[in-house]
């Protein structure tokens, strides 16, 4: 797995505001910003403050992050008004597809997503 710091970390440089995102929602341990390639019509990154690089580290080094993380992710689903029809992806690790190693939520709506077709 490849680590960041978060002084080379492109997602604590958004949250410090240090790179301009399309915000769409924040809490005081989390943001969410509209993803630059989107996969789908709605495609939201919800990312704790806290720098962790894995969403199990963060898990294993703040429970309140964590749940605020997914908190932040069903409200941003409620405001895009996709609450009942979307999807939650969580990618762990370079072989999993994790490009940003500083743990994250993709929040993804707007499309018909099957069992098969997981984006």
């Amino acid at each position: 797995m490849t680590s960041q710091t978060p002084s080379d970390c492109l997602f604590c440089k958004i949250v410090a505001g240090e790179i301009p995102s399309d915000r769409v929602a924040e809490t005081e341990r989390s943001v969410a910003f509209r993803d630059i390639s989107p996969a789908a019509p709605i495609h939201v990154l919800v990312v704790p403050r806290r720098h962790e690089s894995t969403v199990g580290a963060l898990a294993a080094s703040s429970g309140d992050d964590l749940t605020d993380v997914f908190r932040l992710a069903s409200q941003v689903a409620e405001q895009e008004g996709v609450a009942d029809a979307h999807r939650m992806i969580v990618n762990t690790g370079s072989k999993a597809g994790q490009t940003i190693f500083h743990a994250h939520v993709h929040l993804l709506a707007g499309a018909a997503f099957t069992e098969g077709r997981m984006v």
